[in-house]
């Protein structure tokens, strides 16, 4: 072997070793020693190498740099370049390549299919596939696999796939099933994904196991998933990350927080506590179940190298508990400080914590920073999100605008738009959407009733309401789960039908819960039946029994009512069974700042200002006609006198951050103002004369919904 052919052999042995350890450093040594060596001559083979080598290390601009310095590129070369931009989620770049390659092989239909799979774009995908079956390229399972992928959430097309699978003969191919179990499972099929798994016998493989036990804890099957995995193991089948993280899925759907603690001392026994796809499996099970964000922190920290998955389930972890949502927004921040860049699901997870914030500042910069991303994936589920943050921020418009402005909308588009009209009691909007939602074809699911049931509730549309209770079973299939029947019993409720919503609870197919009975509890204090309220409190608190909102209500109706020795009562079997009350209070952002109110405040640095505005608007009030309900003070006549309840009133949370508001913005601008609590009767009605005298726009989110009050009036028409 001479000289040349020796270094050759040595070189091309040293550049594969670099491309399968993504050593970039050695890599762009040998690229150097390869651009300037006479010994090392120009070879396109070299050329495509060192495009692989950047695209496993993500240099993409070297990469396309790499590709433009071969004078004549073969279809390796294309290919390698499609696959790297392909890898960056840039799939339309990728397609242009793709066009002018002189004669594309199956690796570069397989390579751009792929990439559009990824990116969830099914037309595309599929062009790409029937344009190859018409120009008689055959096809291969990974062909198969990435077009069902691209099919995302249609199931017809997945079932017309599965046919062409069968007929071709790829239904043999273990990838070509593990990908239709997948989807199937995803898109709510699960007798297909069971038909598809059972039918693979003798070549099942542990991704087939682990996609079945994924299926069944997506259709909360949790008892069912972790049985198939005891299956597994008898069989002596390995287990790997991703099973274990799929059956921490099915702890998590069970809400087994003692079975998936019991679990996770397994994991620390076996050293996989450390891996970050399990890492993600025991945050989720933690943060959902009730084990705490404290043991989600211990689980994070205890990952040396966490990945942008597990990062984003942190983020997620924080949102879905709303006393944590600031520490969601820190945890992102800390994320990208790292070097991260948040992808889809980064967006999402902390759009909803800006939500649950309704902080508008906040929202606004996230968006701001989701259009300078320019994601290219999934961006439906981010602009979703986005939709969702508007909404509960008061902020409909955008929503709105957002909504509109949208290239293509599904399901949960449309679900938050009708909640956030209903939301803020703008039935006609709300009905008027699912209407166009079902004249497009898109099919409503549980979650859409929820909110149109609800918008009914807020309006009184009693009739209305029975009919979608009744359309959902008849024409969709859809049978009424608790929340449905929730729904139903505070329609009739509000619509003072008390005997009608007991007689509902009597008649459900399943035990109430209560959720049930809580709806009941929240009409008896609207319409003051203290003995059909007092029925509802003890049969919440035989499911609740730590509640406090059963005690309070009742509380608080027996002291309207002049009830003070029952108030007592109430008191004193709180303090006894150790059950507090969450306190109330109110917050509005002002300049970015979150400001939080009590009642009774004198606390906040500009508080001798804000009693000064209350006195003096109190007074054009009760020129205007406003007349300070006490009942709403709730507190016992021991002769203090009115004025005293008086004042009472006046120091309510709501109408302190209401002031501060006003006193704080420009005139003319809109605030908002979120309550923990209901908001109280009297600060409602005092709300409607305020918005008059100050003319202003103000909106105020309690626990159950949005009132926007404008010229004297409030949204919800007084029916609340």
């Amino acid at each position: 072997m001479n000289q040349i052919s020796w270094t050759l052999q040595r070189f091309r042995n040293v550049l594969k070793r670099c491309i399968a350890d993504r050593d970039l450093v050695t890599g762009k040594s040998l690229h150097s020693l390869y651009i300037k060596s006479l010994l090392i001559p120009p070879s396109t083979y070299f050329s495509n190498h060192f495009i692989l080598l950047y695209s496993k290390c993500g240099r993409l601009a070297s990469a396309r740099k790499a590709f433009h310095h071969i004078s004549v590129p073969n279809v390796f070369s294309f290919n390698a370049i499609i696959a790297a931009y392909a890898k960056e989620s840039r799939p339309h770049i990728a397609h242009q390549l793709f066009d002018q390659i002189p004669q594309p092989d199956l690796v570069s239909y397989n390579t751009l299919i792929s990439a559009y799979a990824d990116c969830g774009e099914t037309a595309p995908a599929l062009d790409l596939f029937c344009g190859m079956r018409e120009m008689g390229l055959d096809m291969d399972g990974f062909t198969l696999s990435a077009v069902i992928t691209a099919s995302c959430d249609d199931i017809g097309l997945i079932s017309q796939l599965h046919s062409v699978a069968v007929s071709s003969g790829f239904d043999s191919y273990v990838s070509v099933n593990n990908t239709l179990l997948t989807y199937y499972g995803k898109n709510g099929a699960l007798d297909d994904a069971k038909r598809a798994f059972y039918g693979m016998d003798g070549i099942r493989d542990e991704v087939s196991w682990n996609s079945m036990i994924v299926a069944y804890g997506q259709h909360q099957e949790g008892s069912k998933a972790l049985g198939l995995f005891q299956e597994m193991v008898r069989r002596g089948l390995s287990v790997d990350m991703f099973t274990l993280a799929s059956v921490l899925t099915a702890f998590t759907c069970l809400q087994d927080l003692s079975g998936g603690l019991q679990f996770h001392g397994q994991l620390i026994k076996t050293g996989f506590q450390q891996n970050p796809h399990v890492g993600s499996g025991l945050i989720d099970l933690y943060s959902k179940c009730g084990g705490g964000m404290s043991d989600c922190r211990k689980v994070f920290e205890g990952i040396t190298e966490p990945d942008l998955v597990l990062w984003n389930t942190m983020v997620s972890g924080y949102s879905q508990n709303e006393e944590f949502s600031e520490d969601a927004l820190e945890c992102f921040r800390q994320m990208q400080r790292i070097g991260y860049r948040p992808n889809d699901c980064s967006f999402v997870c902390v759009i909803s914590a800006c939500s649950n914030l309704s902080s508008p500042s906040q929202g606004k910069q996230i968006h701001s920073l989701v259009l300078k991303s320019d994601i290219p994936s999934n961006r439906i589920s981010v602009d979703n999100a986005l939709i969702a943050m508007y909404s509960k921020s008061g902020n409909l418009q955008d929503a709105r605008r957002l909504f509109d402005r949208m290239a293509e909308h599904n399901t949960v588009s449309f679900n938050s738009m009708i909640a956030g009209y209903a939301q803020h009691g703008i039935e006609m909007e709300s009905l008027s959407l699912f209407q166009r939602m079902l004249e497009r074809g898109i099919a409503p699911t549980s979650i859409t009733f929820i909110s149109v049931l609800s918008a009914c509730a807020h309006t009184g549309r009693v009739e209305e309401g029975w009919n979608y209770f009744k359309l959902m079973k008849e024409k969709f299939g859809i049978e009424p789960e608790a929340e449905h029947y929730s729904c139903m019993i505070d329609l009739l409720g509000r619509a003072g039908k008390l005997s009608e919503a007991e007689n509902l609870i009597a008649t459900m197919p399943f035990n109430p819960g209560s959720v049930g009975w809580a709806s009941l509890l929240g009409a008896c204090r609207i319409h003051g039946n203290i003995e059909l309220a007092v029925k509802a409190a003890n049969q919440v608190l035989q499911f609740e029994p730590s509640n406090a909102a059963p005690y309070v209500v009742l509380s608080n109706m027996y002291a309207s009512a002049g009830r003070w020795e029952e108030v007592a009562t109430v008191r004193k079997l709180m303090r006894d069974r150790g059950i507090k009350k969450k306190p109330g209070c109110s917050w509005i952002e002002v300049k970015k700042r979150i400001h939080v109110f009590v009642a009774e405040d004198s606390s906040h640095p500009m508080i001798k200002e804000i009693y000064e505005f209350l006195e003096e608007m109190s007074g054009k009030m009760k020129q205007a006609g406003y007349v300070p309900d006490v009942r709403w003070a709730l507190v016992k006549d021991d002769g203090s006198g009115e004025a005293e309840k008086e004042v009472r009133l006046g120091h309510h949370s709501e109408k302190l951050a209401v002031a501060f508001g006003l006193i704080s913005t420009r005139d003319g601008e809109p605030i908002l103002v979120v309550k923990n609590l209901r908001i109280c009767g009297d600060c409602h009605n005092a709300i409607k004369f305020i918005s008059a005298i100050a003319g202003r726009e103000i909106i105020v989110r309690d626990a159950h919904r949005f009132h926007c009050f404008k010229d004297g009036q409030c949204s919800c028409g007084d029916y609340w």
